[in-house]
C-alpha cells in the first residue's frame, strides 16, 4: 500500500505546498501592485479556488471516463503556466489571471480517487489519512519557508518554485505511480448528480469543508495584514507567528488522526476542532497585543490540522466506488468555494467593519456548525470479501442487488476478484459465497 500512495500523497501534498506557500504573505505582497484594493486582494488570495471549484466536478468526472493518469497531468501543466503569470505580474490583474490559472489545474478529487482505486478499501482510512498528514505537514512547512524564502529572494521566486514543482510532480506520476486496476462495478447507469446531492451526510461534509477553507483563507487574509498594519510588525518576522503555528498544529495531527481513524471518532475530532475554530477567532479579533494575537493564530491552526487528515477518509466513507471522481468532485468543489468566499469576504470587510464583530459573527456560526455535526453519525465499520472470479459464476453476480445487508459489489478485473462489502451483523460470508457458485 505504501509503496503505491506515496507518490500520489507527495504530488498533491507538494501541489498545496505550492498553493500554500505563498499564502503567508500574498496579501502584504498584492496590496502594493498596480491597481490594487483590498477587494483585488482578497479576489487574489482566494482566486485559485474559484477556478477549482469550477472544475473539479468536471475534473472528477473526466477522470472515471478517460483515466487518473492524464488528468492529472493536464492539471499540473495548467497549476505550472499559472504560477509562471503569477511571477511575472506586475499589475493586480495579471496576478489574479495567474491565481485563476493555478486553480484550473483542479486534480485534488482525481488523486483521492485515484488512491482509493489504488488500496483495498479496508487500507483505504489508513491511505486517506498518510495523505492527509502529507497535504499537512506541506501546510506547515510552507508557514515557515514562504516568508523565510521571499524576505531573501522576493514573493515572486515563490512562484517560480511551484511552476517547477508542478513539473516535477509529473515525472513523479509517470516514474512511480502504478496504473490503477480496471474496476466493472456494480451500477448500471452513471453516478447520478442528485443522488449525491441528496445524500445528507455528504452534504454536512460538504459544508463543513466550506466552513473549514472559508475560515483558513479569511485568517491568511487578515493575519500578516494586521500584524503588519496594527502591530508595525516587518515581513520578515511572520515567521514569528507561523513557527509556533506550524509546530503545535503538527503536533495535534496525529492523535486527531488515530482517534478518528482507529477509535471512530471522526464527529468528536470535527467537533473539538470547530471549537478551536471559534475560540481562535474571538482571541484574533479581540486582542489589543500581538501577543495574544499570535496565541490566537496558534489555537486556530490547531483546530485546522486536527480536521485536514480526516476530511478527505470522512468524505470516502459516504461514497459509493463508482461514485469517488464525482462525490469528491463535490466535495473539494464546496472547499474551494469557502476559501474563494473567505478571501473575498475578507477583502470587502477589512476596512469596512471591524474585526471584533466580524468574529463574533464566526463564533455564531461556529455554534450552528457543531450542531449540524451533532447530526452527522460517525460512519458505520464494514466487512469486505474478496472472491476470486475462479471460483464464481459471473451470472450469479447480479443476485447479490437483492441480498439485504449488502452495500454494494463490484469487479476488480485486474486482480481477477469480485469484491463485496457487507454489513456482519446482517449477513454472513458464506452466504455470499453461496449466492456466487
Amino acid at each position: 500500500m505504501i509503496k503505491s500512495i506515496l507518490p500520489l500523497s507527495s504530488i498533491i501534498a507538494l501541489r498545496f505546498f505550492g498553493l500554500f506557500l505563498v499564502l503567508p504573505v500574498l496579501s502584504v505582497y498584492a496590496i502594493n501592485l498596480h491597481g490594487a484594493t483590498t477587494t483585488l486582494v482578497g479576489i487574489v488570495v482566494g482566486g485559485y479556488a474559484l477556478t477549482q471549484m469550477l472544475f473539479q466536478i468536471p475534473f472528477g468526472v473526466m477522470s472515471d471516463k478517460l483515466g487518473r493518469k492524464g488528468t492529472i497531468i493536464t492539471g499540473l501543466i495548467l497549476f505550472a503556466i499559472g504560477s509562471i503569470f503569477c511571477a511575472i505580474a506586475t499589475d493586480i490583474l495579471t496576478l489574479m489571471l495567474g491565481r485563476f490559472l493555478q486553480g484550473a489545474g483542479a486534480i485534488g478529487a482525481v488523486v483521492t480517487a485515484m488512491i482509493s482505486d489504488l488500496v483495498k478499501e479496508e487500507q483505504r482510512p489508513k491511505a486517506m489519512a498518510v495523505m492527509g498528514m502529507a497535504i499537512g505537514v506541506s501546510f506547515a512547512a510552507s508557514m515557515i519557508l514562504g516568508p523565510t524564502i521571499s524576505s531573501f529572494t522576493g514573493v515572486e521566486s515563490l512562484f517560480y518554485i511551484t511552476a517547477v514543482i508542478a513539473l516535477g510532480s509529473i515525472v513523479v506520476l509517470l516514474k512511480a505511480v502504478p496504473n490503477p486496476p480496471k474496476i466493472e462495478h456494480s451500477y448500471n447507469g452513471k453516478s447520478k448528480l442528485p443522488e449525491v446531492l441528496g445524500n445528507a451526510n455528504l452534504m454536512k461534509m460538504n459544508i463543513t469543508n466550506f466552513l473549514q477553507k472559508g475560515l483558513m483563507t479569511f485568517a491568511f487574509m487578515i493575519i500578516p495584514m494586521v500584524l503588519i498594519k496594527n502591530f508595525q510588525w516587518e515581513m520578515s518576522e511572520l515567521w514569528k507567528v507561523y513557527l509556533p503555528s506550524m509546530i503545535f498544529g503538527f503536533l495535534a495531527m496525529a492523535p486527531a488522526a488515530i482517534l478518528a481513524e482507529k477509535k471512530g471518532k471522526f464527529k468528536e475530532i470535527l467537533m473539538i476542532g470547530i471549537v478551536f475554530f471559534a475560540v481562535s477567532y474571538l482571541i484574533i479579533g479581540l486582542s489589543s497585543s500581538a501577543t495574544f494575537f499570535v496565541v490566537g493564530v496558534v489555537i486556530f491552526f490547531i483546530g485546522f490540522n486536527m480536521h485536514e487528515p480526516i476530511m478527505q477518509s470522512l468524505a470516502s466513507k459516504f461514497a459509493k466506488v463508482h461514485q469517488r471522481g464525482l462525490v469528491l468532485g463535490i466535495f473539494n468543489s464546496f472547499g474551494y468555494f469557502g476559501t474563494f468566499l473567505g478571501g473575498l469576504l475578507g477583502g470587502l470587510f477589512f476596512e469596512k467593519v471591524t474585526l471584533a464583530s466580524l468574529v463574533i459573527v464566526i463564533a455564531v456560526i461556529c455554534v450552528l456548525w457543531i450542531i449540524l455535526i451533532l447530526t452527522m453519525p460517525n460512519p458505520e465499520k464494514k466487512k469486505l470479501s474478496y472472491i476470486p472470479l475462479n471460483n464464481t459464476n459471473q451470472e450469479n453476480t447480479s443476485k447479490l442487488d437483492t441480498i439485504e445487508g449488502i452495500d454494494e459489489w463490484y469487479i476488480n478485473k485486474t486482480e481477477n476478484v469480485v469484491i463485496v462489502k457487507y454489513d456482519s451483523e446482517k449477513l454472513q460470508e458464506d452466504s455470499i459465497l453461496n449466492t456466487l457458485k
